[in-house]
């Protein structure tokens, strides 16, 4: 039988951040399988980045909010945010609400992600060398990726993809690492602790 409080909780609040770093994780997989060029854009990419992309994360950030952790508040809830513009940004124009972005706009909407995403790095640099990785390889894959519009090259776009997956993926092993090293009491999945 799994105990249902495997370790002490002081502020009596459940850790949000596997919530958070796997709904970003399986979000950002799924669109860069698309990408690289395995399928299209469809529904289900655009499902997961309302839903699990979108809200989870924006519900994660919340909860980091009443943990008083203005980091994981600041993240979840702003790559939550991300999802759902995104999502917005190839719905609206759909719709007929308003006109696409052409390349240029796209790749100054995720230019200025990547620099986010890069500034936000350095507040890793106090907690773990898998969130480390999981932000320094997204720095890059929104620079990859706003290099890929700015210059209309399929093939950095394509390449973007692939990198993309291994981003998403670090996130997930990141995610699931904070459930099963909570639940067991003890580091099963490393994830680089920082001395302090």
């Amino acid at each position: 039988m799994i105990p249902t409080t495997p370790t002490p909780v002081r502020d009596g609040i459940a850790n949000p951040a596997p919530l958070g770093l796997c709904a970003f994780g399986m979000t950002t997989v799924l669109l860069n399988i698309h990408n690289a060029g395995f399928f299209e854009m469809n529904s289900m990419i655009l499902a997961m980045g309302i839903f699990y992309g979108g809200l989870a994360q924006v519900i994660a950030g919340i909860i980091e909010s009443k943990k008083n952790n203005t980091f994981g508040l600041t993240a979840f809830t702003s790559y939550g945010f991300f999802w759902l513009s995104l999502v917005g940004l190839i719905v609206m124009p759909k719709l007929g609400w308003t006109t696409g972005p052409d390349d240029t706009a796209m790749a100054a909407y995720l230019a200025i992600w990547g620099l986010f995403t890069f500034l936000m790095f350095f507040g890793t640099l106090k907690l773990n060398r898998a969130l480390q990785f999981v932000f320094a390889s997204l720095t890059l894959l929104f620079i990859l990726l706003a290099v890929g519009d700015a210059t209309s090259n399929a093939n950095i776009k394509h390449f973007a993809g692939y990198e993309g997956i291994i981003c998403g993926a670090s996130a997930i092993y990141t995610g699931i690492a904070n459930v099963l090293n909570e639940m067991y009491g003890k580091e099963v999945m490393p994830i680089g602790t920082v001395s302090k």
